[in-house]
């Protein structure tokens, strides 16, 4: 497709997608649950031919040799599948936030001022890989009453138009407007790059991907962005720490998977109970073939445990995302230690600490400048689903509107509602 087609083409997505989110800003909750339960159904009943669909993306993917953490991310699975039709299911049974009235009071001039919850609009999400993202941004910009262009990777793309297609299914069986989920057909770099400066259409992008794309979205962008740029998640292992609970959730915090954004990357631990409890994750991780990067107080306690095969941390693996089993490890003197070094060199995604003292776990939460902080859990928790959102747009790490895992509120805004009698101002 020439730019100019592509140009007018997007133009088109742009324009059939602002007509759509009025429509589905004034839709029923009946209509829009409807819709979700249509989809999560189809999901199920289509999911033989799903995982087809799938597996001729990934065989083309090993083809073009892309690393096992894309791979992962790429691949439907019967769980991926099932954890789809049941997000789709739990955003049916939220409570619908749209036309929500709230902070209602009286002024003294006798009128009443509250605020409305309202859908922000056209939505554009644009990912690699993950095609659960077509059908999590669907259900979640359906349910909270916006209008959503999905430009997925041209690595799933046959994956996007199959779970498209359910979705239309979904909509028509509400009586929605077919063009309130578009996928972008095309996988042309340019319609990215108009998607992401069509101010007039889209009122917000949400990246899912890796940093590069994130970054050149950063760089070239014009409309507003939900987003975050790293995933640099930490645990730490305070001197007060229940050290049995430290091993199983570290050791899951890093090895359950090694893909998502919410992995841990880098392991703190605190000098006092570092010869007890690193020893023992040292030999998990090393059986699961985590290779493990040490600052030089953690290779004198593995050493001296007869753990071999360590590598030397630099200062760039504190501030490295792996997405792959490789752990930064590093001693800490105390929790004012552990907060400067994730406060440094964190991308405030995710961090959590392992520790028993009251005090200590309330001061991580009040200091550790991430959208999620935790106490005794693992950062793999960090998730739209696991947080009781239905699913999840995206992760903010940024400060304005939304933070942390973005659900059906995050897609929403507020604008003031007044409720008058006839007043006027003198």
């Amino acid at each position: 497709m020439k730019e100019l087609d592509i140009k007018q083409y997007m133009q088109g997505v742009g324009r059939q997608a602002r007509a759509a989110s009025r429509a589905m800003a004034r839709a029923s909750t009946a209509d829009k649950n409807r819709a979700l339960l249509t989809i999560a159904a189809a999901i199920r009943r289509d999911a033989a031919a799903l995982k087809a669909v799938n597996a001729e993306d990934v065989a083309r993917a090993r083809e073009r040799g892309l690393d096992a953490a894309f791979i992962d991310r790429l691949t439907l699975s019967d769980k991926a599948l099932e954890t789809m039709a049941a997000g789709l299911e739990q955003i049916a049974a939220l409570p619908d936030p749209i036309g929500e009235i709230s902070n209602m009071k009286f002024r003294p001039t006798g009128i009443q001022v509250g605020q409305m919850r309202v859908p922000l609009g056209v939505i554009g999400i644009i990912y690699e890989a993950r095609p659960n993202v077509t059908i999590d941004a669907a259900g979640l910009c359906l349910k909270s009453g916006n209008a959503t262009i999905l430009r997925g990777g041209s690595e799933a793309i046959g994956t996007n138009t199959a779970l498209a297609a359910l979705v239309r299914e979904g909509l028509q069986a509400a009586g929605l407007p077919n063009e309130a989920v578009q996928v972008v057909s095309t996988t042309d770099r340019a319609a990215v790059g108009e998607l992401i400066t069509m101010t007039e259409h889209v009122d917000v992008i949400v990246p899912r991907g890796g940093k590069s794309l994130i970054q050149r979205l950063i760089d070239e962008g014009r409309v507003p962005m939900i987003k975050h740029l790293d995933g640099i998640c930490h645990i730490y292992i305070d001197e007060d720490a229940d050290l049995q609970k430290a091993v199983v959730v570290a050791d899951n915090a890093k090895t359950q998977r090694y893909a998502p954004c919410n992995t841990m990357e880098t392991l703190l631990v605190s000098e006092r109970v570092a010869a007890e409890v690193l020893p023992p994750l040292g030999k998990i991780y090393q059986e699961k073939g985590v290779e493990l990067r040490v600052c030089p107080a953690t290779r004198r306690v593995l050493e001296a445990a007869g753990l071999n095969g360590l590598v030397d941390a630099t200062e760039d693996d504190w501030h490295t995302e792996y997405l792959a089993p490789i752990l930064s490890i590093r001693i800490v003197a105390n929790v004012d230690e552990a907060i400067a070094h994730i406060n440094t060199y964190g991308s405030a995604h995710t961090d959590s600490i392992i520790t028993e003292n009251y005090s200590t776990g309330m001061r991580f939460l009040r200091e550790v400048d991430s959208a999620s902080v935790m106490i005794n859990a693992s950062t793999r928790f960090a998730d739209g689903f696991e947080y009781g959102l239905g699913a999840e747009i995206g992760i903010s790490n940024d400060k304005l509107h939304a933070r942390g895992p973005v659900g059906l509120e995050g897609l929403t805004s507020l604008k003031y509602v007044v409720f008058g009698h006839g007043e006027i101002r003198t």
